[in-house]
């Protein structure tokens, strides 16, 4: 007789009746599955679920999938929506691999598929299954929720052609193959037949599979190019014939409801996708150019975004730093660095530590890439007259602790500002030069006073984001003369007869020898020292001087000690700090 699942948790995890009894009593939505509801209330894991299941059903539990396993033959007779909804995959275990190979001891065996559930209870979806594959002969694992719902998307994005073989099944006449269908809730569940449809859903999955941040539709005299930029460097996606240039643009424009018919002024809009589980926020920019329209989309993937300062990349002293600057009661801290650097990710990260129920954090951006819950975020909107300056004159009447303001463009913006920190607020921002000591001459440029400069500023942080080496492929060397070269005199003193890495390339990181960003940095705190150079002589190079006088490390000194931990390469630190 199978044992009850409460007797087993309350044996393995120490789970009693009562606790269980009260557990689905203050469940509102409890649907009968007792299990789902414990996990539910973080009464146990999933794991803890899993292998009490494992017990009472006599199946074996399998944390992680092998998904070198996963086919797509199957995709074709099965939605994917049956399965998501489930919690079900079958995974095809084929012969040739029953003998060795990355699989737990269990899969091998002479069945040709494993069925993967997470509620072996659920047994009319399991059936229904089974009678769409016409399965005679199969296994039953019990697997998480994650494993199982990656294995479904892996496979459905392996179903769907090739971008060249899109390309190819296309008819010439361009003009039939628009299609103003709306977007599907999920990308990879798009039933389209439409061949252009399927094209543009194929880029921006694959994009987003490759963590592209922006995707570039480019047209030329005689073709046009698909590119998307990875970790910052752009790469070739698809060179498609020139004649489905104006289709594949004027679908992106029926996604981002733009005017498909305007093809003479720029158009900016947005557009929401899912992509298995991942939600992307794709903000498109069309400008009109000699040889057609081209168009730029920027991915926002908001299904993965954790802001943590610990993972920004900062050494113990520079986190020491930050750390006493966010707290200060008042003042401006700034962040500067290009387009791209990682300025907003680096103020997300610092308000979402210092967000607290008694601290009232208000932000004013134009956008606002991500939602950040406890804080209230203003969007800019020049169509009605709602600039920097002027929402930042309101947020200071509605009683904030920290304001953030997305950058500091302007003399109006500025003065506000400072202003605000002169009266007892914490104000972040950001601006655009190339230094930390630049910010200050910067400031001045626009017209602020020296003197509230000097009164009002804590700190500037220059930014720039490196990409990191692929822990998978990277090979140590030492530097030979034209590495030392590359990093000049003083630097190149610091890595000399050092063992460092270089990128090599494998299939994991797309063979670009790297994989992710890291953030380098130069902080420079606002001492008397460099308030008093400031008032007396306003000069970028005087300042920098004086603040690396201080202890300031440079963002090549930064970037070096990265080098020397394994983290990055001596020409990606010349490449982004030359």
């Amino acid at each position: 007789m199978r044992k009850k699942l409460t007797k087993i948790l309350e044996e393995s995890a120490g789970i009693s009746e009562e606790v269980i009894s009260e557990a689905c009593r203050g469940d509102t939505d409890f649907s009968g599955d007792i299990g789902a509801a414990l996990v539910k209330k973080e009464i146990i894991t999933e794991t803890e679920l899993l292998a009490a299941r494992s017990v009472q059903f006599n199946i074996p539990f399998w944390p992680e999938l092998p998904l070198g396993a996963v086919t797509a033959e199957f995709t074709d007779r099965i939605p994917i929506g049956f399965l998501k909804k489930h919690i079900i995959f079958p995974l095809g275990i084929p012969q040739r691999t029953h003998a060795g190979g990355d699989f737990p001891a269990d899969a091998r065996d002479p069945l040709d598929f494993t069925l993967v559930v997470y509620n072996p209870a659920m047994v009319h979806a399991i059936d229904d299954l089974i009678r769409l594959l016409d399965l005679d002969r199969f296994k039953m694992v019990l697997s998480t929720q994650a494993a199982i719902l990656s294995a479904i998307n892996q496979a459905y994005d392996m179903s769907r052609d090739s971008a060249e073989q899109l390309v190819q099944d296309m008819e010439e006449d361009s003009s039939s193959i628009i299609s103003e269908i709306e977007q599907t809730a999920d990308l990879l569940d798009d039933t389209s037949d439409a061949p252009i449809i399927k094209l543009v859903n194929h880029i921006i999955s694959q994009a987003v599979k490759a963590k592209a941040s922006d995707i570039h539709v480019e047209p030329y005299q005689g073709s046009f190019k698909v590119r998307h930029r990875v970790d910052g460097i752009l790469y070739d996606m698809l060179t498609p014939p020139k004649w489905i240039q104006s289709a594949l643009i004027g679908r992106i424009k029926v996604l981002a409801k733009m005017n498909i018919a305007e093809k003479r002024l720029p158009q900016d809009s947005r557009f929401d996708v899912k992509i298995g589980n991942q939600d992307i926020d794709i903000r498109v920019s069309t400008i009109p150019t000699v040889f057609g329209e081209r168009v730029v989309l920027r991915l926002l993937n908001k299904s993965g975004s954790v802001f943590d300062i610990n993972e920004l990349g900062l050494a113990a002293d520079a986190m020491d730093t930050l750390k006493k600057i966010m707290n200060m009661p008042h003042g401006i801290f700034l962040i500067t660095g290009p387009t791209g650097s990682g300025k907003t990710t680096s103020l997300y990260a610092i308000l979402s530590s210092i967000n607290r129920p008694d601290i009232n954090i208000i932000t004013i951006e134009d956008p606002v890439e991500y939602q950040l819950e406890g804080i209230n975020q203003i969007q800019v909107n020049a169509k009605i007259d709602l600039t920097f300056a002027r929402g930042l004159r309101s947020i200071v009447r509605q009683d904030p602790d920290v304001i953030l303001v997305g950058e500091i463009r302007d003399k109006e913006t500025a003065e506000i500002a400072v202003q605000s920190a002169l009266t007892g607020h914490m104000v972040f921002s950001t601006l655009h030069t190339n230094d930390a000591a630049s910010a200050i001459t910067r400031l001045v440029d626009i017209g602020t006073e020296p003197f509230l400069i000097a009164s009002s500023v804590n700190a500037v942080a220059a930014q720039r984001l490196i990409r990191v080496l692929c822990d998978d492929c990277k090979e140590a060397y030492r530097p030979d003369d034209a590495t030392l070269k590359l990093l000049g005199p003083e630097a190149a003193e610091h890595v000399r007869d050092k063992e460092l890495y270089r990128a090599v390339g494998c299939e994991k990181c797309l063979n670009t020898g790297y994989r992710g960003r890291v953030g380098i940095f130069e902080f420079m705190v606002m001492g008397h020292a460099i308030k008093k150079l400031l008032l007396d002589n306003h000069d970028a190079f005087r300042i920098n001087q004086e603040a690396r006088k201080w202890g300031m490390s440079t963002l090549r000194e930064d970037g070096i000690r990265k080098v020397l931990a394994g983290v990055s390469t001596v020409e990606e630190i010349v490449r982004v700090t030359q």
